[in-house]
C-alpha cells in the first residue's frame, strides 16, 4: 500500500515513516526536505500520484494567531484538493484530544477548522485525536513556569508516548476510513501538578508547583477533563 506521510521531517512523521516502513508499505515521505510544500501545494501532485493514503501529522512552524489559522486551513484546503485529483482513498489527520472544546486558544481554534475543512472536503477521513505526548510534558511545564513557580491549571492531563501514537497511525493508515474522529490517550490521568512535579523531579530543579485556577493551557482555560479521553477511546500502555 501506498501512503504519503506529509510532514515527515518532524517529531511524528519520522516515527511513522520508520514504522511503515518497517511494515513493509510503500511509504513516501513528503516535507520541503523533500520538495513538498503545503502552504503553496508545490510537490503535492507530485508526492500523492497513484497514493491510496495521505496521513498529515504536519504542524504550523509559529504560535501567531494568524498564521495559525493561515498554515492550517491554506495548507489542509491544498492537501485536500490534492488528494481528491490524484484519487486517494484515505486522509488521515492528527489532531488533539479535546480541540474543539477550548476555542480560547488561538492554536485549538485552528485545529478544530482543519478538522472541518477535512470532514466536508468528500474526501474518505479519519482522524485520530491524541493527548499530549510524553516527549513533550517539559515543553508544556516551561510554559507555564514564571521564574520559581509553575503555575498549573486544576484539570486532568492524560500523557502518551509518542511511539504508541505513531503506531496507531500506522494502523489507520492501511485500513479502511473510518468518516469520524477516534480518540487515543495514555493509560493513566495525572493532575497537571504531579506532571509538573515530576518533571521538575527529573531536571532537578528547584521550581514550586501551584494550582492556579486562572492558569491557562497555551491560552486555553481548562475544565477538570478537557484535555483526557472519554468512554470508547483506545489507551496506550506506556506511563508516564
Amino acid at each position: 500500500m501506498k501512503v504519503v506521510v506529509v510532514g515527515a521531517g518532524g517529531f511524528m512523521g519520522t516515527k511513522l515513516v520508520d514504522m511503515l516502513a518497517r511494515e513493509g508499505e510503500e511509504v513516501v515521505p513528503a516535507s520541503r526536505r523533500s520538495g513538498v510544500d503545503v502552504l503553496t501545494g508545490a510537490g503535492l501532485a507530485r508526492a500523492l500520484a497513484g497514493a491510496d493514503a495521505l496521513v498529515d501529522v504536519t504542524n504550523a512552524p509559529s504560535f501567531d494567531p494568524e498564521e495559525l489559522t493561515d498554515f492550517f486551513r491554506t495548507g489542509t484546503t491544498n492537501m485536500v484538493a490534492a488528494a481528491r485529483a490524484a484519487g486517494v482513498k484515505h486522509f488521515v489527520e492528527l489532531s488533539i484530544v479535546g480541540v474543539d472544546a477550548l476555542p480560547d486558544s488561538p492554536y485549538m481554534r485552528a485545529k478544530t477548522a482543519q478538522e472541518r475543512l477535512i470532514t466536508g472536503s468528500g474526501v474518505p477521513y479519519t482522524i485520530v485525536r491524541a493527548t499530549q505526548f510524553h516527549e513533550f510534558a517539559g515543553t508544556i511545564v516551561d510554559s507555564l513556569t514564571d521564574g520559581d513557580d509553575v503555575r498549573v491549571p486544576d484539570a486532568m492531563i492524560q500523557p502518551i508516548a509518542g511511539d504508541e501514537v505513531a503506531a496507531f497511525l500506522a494502523e489507520v493508515a492501511v485500513e479502511a476510513p473510518r468518516n469520524h474522529i477516534v480518540n487515543i490517550g495514555g493509560p493513566e490521568r495525572l493532575s497537571f501538578a504531579d506532571l509538573a512535579r515530576a518533571v521538575v523531579a527529573r531536571r532537578h530543579g528547584s521550581q514550586t508547583v501551584a494550582v492556579d485556577p486562572d492558569a491557562r493551557y497555551f491560552g486555553a482555560r481548562l475544565k477538570p477533563d478537557s484535555l483526557v479521553t472519554g468512554p470508547g477511546a483506545m489507551l496506550g500502555s506506556i506511563e508516564f
